[in-house]
């Protein structure tokens, strides 16, 4: 279970140990949580703290390419640092057969039969994947499999 107590108390222990890469990275990620607070007025949930996570997923994973593109070794370094204790705190990705298997029986749920039911089955699918998989994953698996039908 992913909380905002839990990242702060992890942020001490990083102080503590004098941890750079946990400190810097819990720094960056808890001052989202808190934008984010603030722009809904409101403490979030653990769906909105996963949100948030994933989004400070993605901005590394954009760093990591930037960097590469730049020549910049030392920040790629970095960022993988970043990303990899990110990573720590998300949810285990689901399988690629897991995903095919779920978004079957969302589409078997559904009774979707072509291209035209997406938007149905991408309702019903992505709650049960939500924080486990990319969207952009997600939407082309299900574009795939209601092609074959």
């Amino acid at each position: 279970m992913l909380t905002k107590e839990k990242l702060e108390e992890d942020l001490k222990n990083a102080i503590r140990s004098s941890d750079d890469v946990r400190k810097r990275t819990l720094r960056m990620v808890l001052t989202a949580i808190k934008i984010t607070e603030v722009e809904r007025r409101e403490p979030l949930d653990e769906p909105a703290l996963l949100s948030v996570m994933q989004k400070e997923v993605k901005t590394r994973r954009e760093a990591i390419e930037e960097a590469k593109r730049a020549n910049r070794e030392d920040l790629v370094v970095a960022a993988e640092d970043e990303l990899a204790f990110l990573n720590s705190y998300l949810p285990q990705p689901l399988t690629p057969q897991e995903l095919q298997n779920l978004a079957s029986q969302a589409i078997e749920e559904v009774g979707a039969s072509g291209a035209e039911s997406m938007g149905k089955v991408m309702k019903v699918l992505m709650p049960r994947v939500q924080g486990r998989a990319d969207g952009k994953a997600v939407s082309a698996l299900v574009q795939e499999l209601l092609s074959k039908r």
